[in-house]
C-alpha cells in the first residue's frame, strides 16, 4: 500500500486559502464589538461551517472498485482514500480551532486572572460527551468488523466497438468489486484515531483559551460549553459516517450470476439517525442573552414606536434585497435553453451570479433614493460614519477580490493549454459590470441628502449610511467568492491541465475548493447587520441598554 506524497502547489494553496477565508469571516463576527450577541453569531457560524465541511459523501463508496471505468469516482486506491477521508476530518478540526483563534485578544490595560484552573471536564456536556464516546466505540467496532472480509475483483462489462470520438463504450452493467477488508479497515481506523486525537486537542484549546474581557465569568464559562457542544456533535456525525462507510463496504454482494447494483445497510440507517439526533441536540445559551439584556433585531425595531421611519425603511430594504437576489433563481431552468450546448451552458451560471449581485446592489441604491425622497432634507447636514466599513469586512472583501483575480489568471492559463474557447473574458466583463453597479451604489449612499435629526436622534443618519455600506461591501465580497467558485466548478479540465498530477488524485481538488468558496459566499451574503442596528437611536425612553 504505497502513497505518493507529491502535492502540486494548488493542493497546498487551497487549504491555506480556505483557512484564511474562514478565519477572516469568523473574525469579522467579533472584530469591532465582541459582545454576547456577536459572540453567539460567531459560534453559530463555526457550527454551520464545520457542519458543511464534515460531509463524507465523497467517501461513502470507499474501497469499492467500480465495474464501469469512468462511471464512478469511488475511492479505492491509496491516494484516493487518503484524499477522501482526510479532507473532511482535517477541515472540521481546523474550523473549530479557527473558531477559538479568531476571538480577539484582551485589549484592556489590566488583565484579570482566574485563580481556578480550567479543565476540560468543567465545560464538557455530560450527556453529549457520553453519547459521543458511545458513537466512537460503535464506529470502532464497525470498522473492526470488516477487517477479515475478502477482496472481490470487479467484473467489467463487455466493451463495444470504439465510438467516433475515440472513446470506448461499454455494454451491460458490470459488477463492482472491492479491496481487501483489512486495507479499508486500516484507513478507516486511522481516520477514526485522527478524529479522536484532533477532537481532544481542540477541547484542550477551548479550555485554555483566554477569557473574553467583554463577557462576564458566567458567559465565558457557558461560551466554552457551547464550543464543546458544537464540536462533539459534529465529530459524532463523522464517526457515524465512518461506520456507515464500513457498512456499505460489508454489504456489497459478491459478484456472481445474480447480482444487485444497489443494496441496503443498517449502519447507513443508523448514520441518518445520529445525524438527525445531533442536528436537533440543544445548544446552551449565554446567560446574558437568556435575560434578554441586549437583544436587538429588525423585527423589534420595526415594532418599536420610537424607531424613526427612515430606520424602519432601511430595515425593510434588507427584505427587498433578499427578494431581488433570489429572483434570478426562478429563471435558472431557462438558462440552458437559451445558451448553446457545446460547452457554453456554464456561461449561464456566471451570468446568474452577476445578475443576483447586481439586483441586490441596485436595491440598495433604490433604497437610498427612497430614503432621500421620503425623509431627506437638502438643508440637513450629511453625517458620514466615522468608520463606514469595519476593518475585518474590508479585509475580507480585498482577499475575496484577490482570490477572484488569481482564479481568472489561472483559468485563462488552463484554457490556453487545453485549446478551449476562452470563457474568462466574459467572467471579467461581468465582474466589471457588477463593480460599476457597486460604485454607483456607494455614490448613492455617499451623496444621499441627510436625514434631519432631533436631539434624541443624534447619529441616525450616520448609522443608516453604515448599514448600507456594510450591505454593499458584503455583497461584493460574496460575489467575488461566488464567481471564483464558478470558475473552479465549470473549468475542471482547464485547471487539471495546469497540474497533471491531479490525475493521480480522486476526487480532484478543484471542485472541492469551488464548493468551499460557494458555501463561503452564501455564508457571507446572509450575515445579518444586527450589530449595526444597535447604533440606530430611538425617540423617547424606549431604548436598549448599551452592550
Amino acid at each position: 500500500m504505497t502513497v505518493s506524497f507529491y502535492l502540486p502547489p494548488l493542493l497546498l494553496l487551497a487549504p491555506v486559502i480556505g483557512a484564511l477565508l474562514v478565519y477572516l469571516f469568523l473574525r469579522v463576527q467579533v472584530w469591532s464589538s465582541p459582545d454576547s450577541k456577536s459572540v453567539e453569531s460567531h459560534g453559530l457560524w463555526v457550527g454551520i461551517i464545520g457542519w458543511m465541511a464534515s460531509s463524507l459523501q465523497g467517501a461513502m463508496s470507499a474501497g469499492i472498485i467500480p465495474a464501469n471505468p469512468g462511471a464512478s469516482n469511488a475511492p479505492f486506491t491509496s491516494e484516493a482514500l487518503l484524499s477522501a477521508l482526510s479532507w473532511p476530518i482535517a477541515a472540521v478540526l481546523l474550523v473549530h480551532a479557527l473558531g477559538q483563534w479568531s476571538y480577539p485578544a484582551p485589549k484592556a490595560p489590566r488583565r484579570y486572572a482566574e485563580l481556578t484552573v480550567r479543565r476540560i471536564r468543567d465545560f464538557l456536556p455530560r450527556k453529549l460527551a457520553w453519547t459521543t464516546l458511545v458513537i466512537f466505540a460503535y464506529a470502532a467496532a464497525a470498522v473492526a468488523s470488516i477487517a477479515a472480509l475478502p477482496a472481490y475483483a470487479a467484473v467489467l462489462p463487455t466493451p463495444a466497438a470504439p465510438s467516433a470520438e475515440g472513446t470506448t463504450v461499454y455494454m451491460g452493467q458490470g459488477q463492482d468489486g472491492r479491496i481487501a477488508g483489512s486495507e479499508l479497515a486500516g484507513w478507516l481506523g486511522g481516520a477514526l484515531a485522527v478524529l479522536a486525537a484532533g477532537t481532544w486537542l481542540v477541547l484542550v484549546l477551548i479550555a485554555r483559551r483566554r477569557q473574553l474581557e467583554t463577557l462576564d465569568s458566567d458567559d465565558n464559562r457557558v461560551l466554552r460549553t457551547i464550543a464543546t457542544n458544537r464540536l462533539l456533535r459534529t465529530v459524532s456525525t463523522i464517526a457515524a459516517g465512518l461506520a456507515a462507510i464500513a457498512g456499505n463496504f460489508a454489504a456489497l454482494p459478491a459478484p456472481g450470476a445474480v447480482w444487485q447494483s444497489s443494496w441496503f445497510t443498517m449502519l447507513g440507517f443508523i448514520n441518518m439517525g445520529v445525524l438527525l439526533a445531533m442536528w436537533w441536540w440543544r445548544v446552551p445559551m449565554l446567560p446574558s442573552l437568556v435575560a434578554g439584556s441586549n437583544t436587538v433585531s429588525g423585527k423589534a425595531l420595526r415594532a418599536d414606536p420610537g424607531t424613526h421611519g427612515a430606520a424602519k425603511l432601511s430595515i425593510s430594504i434588507g427584505a427587498l434585497m433578499g427578494i431581488m437576489g433570489a429572483a434570478p433563481l426562478l429563471t435558472i431552468v431557462f438558462w440552458y435553453s437559451f445558451v448553446p450546448a457545446q460547452g457554453e451552458g456554464t456561461l449561464g451560471l456566471a451570468i446568474l451570479v452577476a445578475a443576483m449581485a447586481s439586483l441586490v446592489l441596485l436595491s440598495i441604491a433604490v433604497g437610498e433614493l427612497l430614503l432621500a425622497r421620503n425623509y431627506g432634507d437638502p438643508e440637513a447636514p450629511l453625517h458620514w460614519p466615522r468608520q463606514a466599513v469595519s476593518r475585518g469586512l474590508l479585509t475580507f472583501a480585498i482577499v475575496s477580490a484577490a482570490i477572484f483575480a488569481i482564479a481568472i489568471v489561472m483559468t485563462g492559463a488552463g484554457q490556453g493549454l487545453v485549446a478551449a474557447s476562452p470563457s474568462w473574458p466574459t467572467n471579467l466583463l461581468l465582474t466589471f459590470g457588477v463593480g460599476v453597479v457597486g460604485i454607483a451604489s456607494i455614490l448613492a449612499v455617499r451623496r444621499r441628502r441627510g436625514v434631519p435629526e432631533s436631539p434624541g436622534e443624534q447619529g441616525l443618519d450616520a448609522a443608516l449610511r453604515a448599514i448600507s455600506m456594510y450591505r454593499i461591501v458584503r455583497t461584493l465580497a460574496a460575489y467575488f467568492l461566488a464567481q471564483s467558485a464558478m470558475l473552479l466548478l465549470t473549468n475542471v479540465e482547464a485547471w487539471g491541465a495546469l497540474y497533471p498530477a491531479f490525475d493521480r488524485l480522486a476526487p480532484s481538488p478543484a471542485p472541492v475548493v469551488g464548493a468551499i468558496l460557494l458555501a463561503a459566499s452564501v455564508a457571507v451574503v446572509v450575515t445579518p447587520v444586527r450589530r449595526l442596528f444597535r447604533g440606530i437611536p430611538r425617540r423617547g425612553s424606549v431604548t436598549e441598554p448599551a452592550p
